[in-house]
């Protein structure tokens, strides 16, 4: 560690006098080392590196910016109507049906070709790939329940009451319309700001994560550890 300070401290002309540039280098060097949600790929990789990664970090912004105005205005619709989810579904694909039967006999009547429409068929393989996702999750879920059950980890039992308690504050303050519009205005945000203050933010958030884990361990060490735990005996004994 000393060796990598000193090495910090004389880059630059090797004679120290650039000390400033060389302390800065150091403090990015070490706020390097942390990164959000402890993801080794790029931004985009994380995101999957296809169209939605492009959608979310404003590479297509027209796409995104749409993206936005649905959003609001399937907000508004929703939260301001007054209606009912189902009966605006219905509505919508009432008059979807409506206006596509109606072109499809304009266009036989006039004598014209009716624009071919895409097949709309799930491969075998979207499903397959879909329940293999899903599978791997549930049994996340279901081992992260079971190891909370046993009282085998207590970091774990933190964070998810933690994270409960939170959704029910929050979900006491809004409606599930507001807090489904909430998410897609940040989905479609906060990527685009993470990606280009990557920087600013992990070495922010390494510093935050530094204190909370120095305090959380006061805290594993004088509450947790000495809780008991239910450590399943054998039948035998």
């Amino acid at each position: 560690m000393e060796n990598s300070q000193e090495l910090c401290s004389t880059e630059g002309d090797g004679d120290g006098r650039k000390a400033v540039p060389s302390t800065s280098y150091t403090a990015a060097s070490c706020g390097a080392a942390y990164r959000l949600f402890g993801r080794q790929e790029s931004v985009h990789n994380c995101l999957g590196g296809g169209r939605a990664a492009d959608i979310l970090l404003w590479k297509r912004g027209r796409v995104s910016f749409g993206t936005i105005i649905v959003a609001t205005v399937s907000w508004l619709v929703f939260e301001r109507s007054g209606l009912s989810f189902l009966s605006i579904c219905a509505d919508v694909l009432l008059i979807l049906v409506v206006l596509l039967f109606l072109c499809a006999n304009y266009a036989d009547f006039r004598n014209k070709q009716l624009q071919t429409l895409p097949e709309l068929v799930v491969s075998e393989e979207m499903v397959h790939n879909v329940a293999a996702s899903f599978r791997v999750k549930i049994n996340n879920v279901l081992l992260m329940a079971h190891d909370i059950t046993l009282g085998k980890d207590f970091r774990l039992f933190f964070k998810v009451v933690v994270c409960l308690w939170l959704l029910s504050v929050i979900g006491s303050f809004f409606s599930f319309f507001t807090l489904a519009y909430i998410g897609s205005i940040l989905s479609i945000t906060l990527p685009a700001l993470y990606s280009k203050y990557e920087e600013t933010v992990d070495r922010c958030c390494g510093k935050i994560h530094r204190q909370f884990s120095k305090h959380y361990k006061i805290v594993d060490d004088g509450v947790f550890n000495k809780l008991p735990r239910n450590v399943p005996k054998d039948k035998d004994s």
